[in-house]
């Protein structure tokens, strides 16, 4: 029997696995059940997809798209395996052939719709028991959840599974979910005894950039002008929005099409594939729609409007880059797109429902307008734990300096003050600037404060509201239409008696991703041989080979059929298909530009689960260490260094293993053994994993310091 590895190795042409992907594969092996929260591009259908290899019978992979379905099997026929989907997209005689082949024994994988599993009386579900069903794979699952992001009735229907099919495997798959829907999926599907794989959500080959709306088409238009060659999606908040964007794109020279679910789905069909086979580069989507594509070289992913929470930003930015190839998501923020999308979050009968949309919301809005790594915002969000500055961010790519600010927020606080704590963070700012709408009462026009911030912009304006919200000295209060109000700390600054320092954004440094050098002439080379194999097997581009297989080509030079084993995306039929025809473009471009091979310097990946960074002493450990050692308390020195509490536990837990500190003095003695417990039976390489076990009583901080206390013993 062939193992795991090996058909990673021959079907699939990789030669290691990533993230936790054996573990779940072995997982599977056993008959357990399993939930699989990885990260787009990370891998999750070879999770199932290997284990239908090595299963006696049929692995039914349920998705919610028609163009996914006909991507994956597309991939895997590629690949040489038997695999099929059954979908409105297919003629009677088509669909009547996948049965046929069913009963055969002939197909290892069947994609199918949800709706199809239950239609016409469960008559499907009679016919799959007559079947040997191995394994039952529920792709985008948090589609059943209603605190997903992407609700679907028909989802519900799938609770039914693990009644009618005791004895076979289930395993739920998703990108993105927090732990509410996570808890929500694992209820509603059944499976009380799944092991719960989560991997890091972090895309660290995405760069992330957020900003002003103001402007945002020429913007737009000049970035485009830079990313002529490039693919990618724009998605806005309207179905109007995408077909006058895409018509307004086009007019001035860009290859763009609109997307979106009121299309008819022949012409829909049609845009999709336009721009799946590489011949039109941009889509243009509405957010609410499901793209429902596997394209990896989308090298952009461009958000015209804001994202009603952080879980559909962080799907809709991972559809760039599943090649692991650098790419860029850039959203356009304007504080208006937060009003307009609270009137979608709002669950008519449903306060408690209501009440977590708007808080989703409310978060995907600080994440715009803070001053911190976005990186770490989003990796936070989802309870994983993340440095500071990641260093391809704007925020943290941004020289950004500090500056007495007082008289600036005694004017904030003031027209806060005057205007009674009753409005919104836009009047009050159209208050200082001296507005003369009509929206602006006259009896405020006729306080002393009106108009004093009149030389300062509304952006900056805006910048600074958040900086004093974020350092304490204003706060928002209300969920549906938030209105500022002054904190304990607000009469201090506006008595004279306590400065603030406020950031300035001075500059941006230039974004920089580190790559091997490679020779850009024979990528592109290489990127017209794929077209045309991809023309003659009627397959998009990327499902030949991925621009990641053609970069280390263009990289390594492979010689030999030996060498080109070592490139990843060659399996055993591809090897066979394709291994000549891209060899021979590549020896004879080395032979031209006298060039040798470079596959020596290939070093097979190895993933692993964490590598130990080497940590170093640092001022702000520093300083956090003689603060808490003048008995501060670590929400003291939070407020007195204006970082968060987190932060501060992770400048402590240092001196931990350094032995400076006692685990004691940070973690009380009863809470220890039982965090003790679980690092040693869940390693300590992930903290989301042991946060998830030990619940809401333990902090990251604290498990930190315990991790560190063992480092320091041990």
């Amino acid at each position: 029997m062939f193992t795991p590895i090996q058909i990673l190795k021959d079907k699939f042409g990789y030669q290691s696995f990533r993230f936790n992907q054996e573990e779940i594969i072995n997982t599977i092996l056993r008959q357990q059940d399993a939930f699989v929260l990885m990260p787009t591009g990370g891998g999750k259908s070879l999770c199932y997809q290997i284990p239908a290899l090595i299963f006696p019978g049929l692995t039914v992979v349920i998705s919610p798209l028609i163009a996914l379905m006909k991507d994956q099997v597309d991939a895997l026929r590629i690949n040489g395996i038997k695999a099929s989907y059954l979908n409105s997209s297919l003629s009677s005689e088509e669909s009547s052939e996948v049965y046929n082949e069913l009963k055969r024994g002939e197909l290892k994988l069947l994609y199918i719709a949800p709706e199809r599993l239950f239609n016409n009386n469960e008559q499907f579900m009679f016919f799959l028991k007559s079947l040997r069903v191995a394994l039952f794979a529920i792709d985008e699952a948090h589609c059943i959840s209603h605190w997903g992001h992407d609700f679907r009735p028909e989802y519900r229907m799938l609770s039914s599974l693990k009644k009618e099919f005791p004895a076979v495997p289930i395993v739920a798959l998703t990108a993105t979910a927090d732990k509410l829907t996570r808890d929500d999926i694992l209820n509603k599907l059944q499976l009380n005894q799944a092991r719960v794989f989560i991997s890091s959500f972090n895309r660290p080959n995405i760069h992330y950039n957020i900003l002003p709306k103001r402007g945002m088409y020429d913007e737009l238009t000049t970035y485009l002008e830079t990313h002529h060659d490039d693919s990618g999606i724009i998605y806005v908040l309207s179905r109007n929005s995408t077909e006058t964007l895409a018509q307004k794109l086009t007019h001035d020279g860009f290859s763009a099409v609109p997307y979106h679910a009121g299309l008819t789905n022949e012409c829909r069909k049609k845009n999709q594939d336009l721009f799946v086979k590489d011949e039109v580069k941009i889509i243009v989507a509405t957010i609410a729609f499901g793209m429902g594509i596997n394209k990896s070289n989308v090298r952009f992913v461009i958000h015209a409007d804001l994202p009603k929470n952080i879980e559909s930003y962080y799907q809709e930015t991972g559809r760039a880059g599943r090649d692991g190839l650098k790419s860029e998501a850039i959203l356009y923020y304007s504080g208006g797109d937060v009003i307009k999308l609270k009137k979608f979050a709002m669950v008519e009968g449903n306060p408690e429902q209501s009440r977590i949309m708007l808080r989703k919301l409310s978060q995907m809005a600080s994440l715009c307008e803070s001053n911190t790594c976005r990186r770490k915002t989003i990796l936070n969000y989802f309870g994983e734990e993340a440095p500071d500055v990641c260093g391809s961010c704007d925020s943290c790519l941004s020289s950004r300096e500090k500056f007495d600010g007082t008289i600036i927020a005694q004017k904030a606080l003031s027209a806060v003050a005057r205007l009674e704590s009753r409005f919104g963070l836009t009047y009050v700012i159209d208050f200082l600037r001296g507005s003369k709408s009509e929206k602006i009462k006259e009896v405020h026009k006729n306080l002393t404060t009106y108009g004093i911030g009149g030389d300062i912009s509304k952006d900056d304006w805006f910048r600074y509201f958040q900086d004093l919200i974020s350092l304490g000295y204003l706060k928002q209060t209300g969920s549906e239409y938030p209105i500022l109000a002054l904190t304990e700390k607000s009469p201090a600054v506006l008595q004279g008696k306590e400065s603030v320092f406020l950031v300035k954004t001075i500059s941006k440094k230039e974004i920089s991703f580190s790559e091997k050098p490679y020779e850009k002439e024979l990528f592109n080379e290489l990127k017209i041989v794929r077209n045309n194999w991809a023309r003659q097997e009627n397959v998009p581009s990327y499902i030949i080979f991925s621009d990641a297989t053609l970069l280390e080509l263009a990289t390594y030079l492979p010689q030999t059929e030996e060498d080109i084993k070592k490139i990843s995306g060659f399996g055993e039929v591809k090897l066979a298909k394709y291994g000549q025809p891209f060899l021979k473009v590549v020896t004879t471009y080395c032979t031209k530009h006298q060039l040798a091979s470079r596959i020596s310097e290939k070093i097979p990946k190895r993933e692993r689960r964490t590598k130990a960074e080497r940590v170093v002493e640092t001022d702000t450990k520093i300083i956090s260490y003689n603060l808490f050692k003048d008995k501060k308390t670590i929400l003291e020195i939070a407020t007195i260094r204006g970082l968060s509490p987190a932060t501060i536990e992770s400048h402590l837990a240092f001196y931990i293993q350094s032995g400076k500190l006692k685990v004691t003095e940070l973690v009380s003695e009863d809470k220890i053994p039982q965090i003790v417990s679980a690092i040693k039976k869940y390693g300590h390489y992930l903290l989301t994993p042991l946060k998830e076990v030990l619940g809401e009583e333990v902090s990251y901080g604290e498990i930190r310091a315990v991790i560190n206390h063992l480092k320091y013993t041990n």
